[in-house]
């Protein structure tokens, strides 16, 4: 099985000028190893993130969230659909979370001007029940113990935009980008637009868990090993930012930066998951659209609110195709 190794998981700056690491066919599994978005520099008691850091440090946006590719997946082509079948996500046995002075959603409040500050601190993933990650536990400790699920997903992936370069922190758009969308996690389908030959795939930043918005802009940030696999739906596009299908339900994500606003990004949403359940699906559009208000399985996810950025996802359960 091809293996990229974490060494070359340093893409900060990605677009199609930038050499395949990777060549894969279709359906052929392939291991991505990814470093965390600090670049596993805050694993020390004590440590705090540092946008001076030397190796962090930039005059626009700070050089983190770093993530391997590009992948080049045979046969694709401009105008296609890439679907990632992420098969396994291994994270390593601790993770970070932290604040960044003045970043997060609710920097800026005087009830939290005390902890506005530059602070991090060690998650430490246990194994459970299989003696492994896989069903482990996160375990944290700022003044008391408490434990939580792991729920490991790709924080960021995307393949290379149409034209020009794009940052690993702040872009989003038709190549996906820098979502943190839980549901990109093993045992799912992410859908994604092809721009250039050989589709161009980028992931990393992956997290070990996280709770809905990722409010501080740090989850429990963690370095794998990722394994994936991709197929071809040739001549089809993909609307939104990506399209996600789980055991159990289907997802179109969209995000503000994307679409214009928060509002557009909820209403392109559910726009978008009408028209894939009428052109995929065959379900009438009067059907698809009254779901919308009926089901009470229908969801809106927001995964990321931080402030500055917003993603959101809608959800439709497929016993219900």
């Amino acid at each position: 099985m091809q293996r990229l190794s974490k060494e070359k998981a340093v893409v900060i700056d990605f677009g199609a000028h930038l050499k395949p690491q990777l060549q894969v066919e279709p359906g052929e599994s392939f291991v991505v190893e990814t470093l965390d978005n600090f670049w596993d520099l805050l694993g020390d008691a004590g440590s705090v993130p540092d946008l001076k850091h030397p190796r962090i440090r930039a005059q626009q946006y700070p050089r983190v969230n770093p993530v391997a590719g590009p992948v080049y997946l045979n046969g694709a082509e401009p105008g296609d659909t890439i679907v990632v079948n992420l098969e396994k996500i291994d994270v390593r046995d601790w993770g970070w979370t932290g604040t960044v002075q003045g970043m997060g959603r609710l920097t800026g409040l005087s009830y939290l001007a005390d902890i506005d500050v530059d602070f991090s601190t060690v998650i430490s993933h246990v194994p459970g029940p299989s003696g492994t990650l896989a069903d482990g536990t996160a375990v944290m400790n700022v003044g008391r113990e408490v434990r939580w699920p792991l729920a490991p997903f790709l924080g960021t992936i995307l393949t290379a935009p149409e034209r020009g370069i794009e940052n690993t922190l702040k872009s989003q758009g038709p190549w996906g980008g820098n979502i943190d969308v839980r549901d990109v996690c093993a045992g799912s389908r992410i859908y994604m637009n092809s721009a250039h030959p050989g589709g161009l795939l980028f992931f990393g930043d992956v997290h070990a868990s996280q709770g809905d918005s990722e409010l501080t802009g740090n989850a429990n940030e963690t370095a794998a090993e990722v394994t994936a696999s991709m197929r071809l739906l040739k001549g089809r596009s993909v609307p939104g930012v990506i399209r996600i299908e789980k055991p159990h339900s289907l997802i179109q994500v969209d995000s503000a930066r994307n679409s214009g606003s928060s509002e557009r990004a909820i209403t392109n949403c559910f726009v978008n998951m009408i028209r894939w359940l009428v052109d995929d699906f065959g379900m009438s559009k009067r059907e698809a659209y009254l779901h919308m208000s009926a089901n009470s399985l229908v969801r809106v996810n927001v995964y990321q609110a931080t402030g500055t950025t917003f993603v959101c996802g809608v959800e439709f359960p497929k016993q219900c195709l």
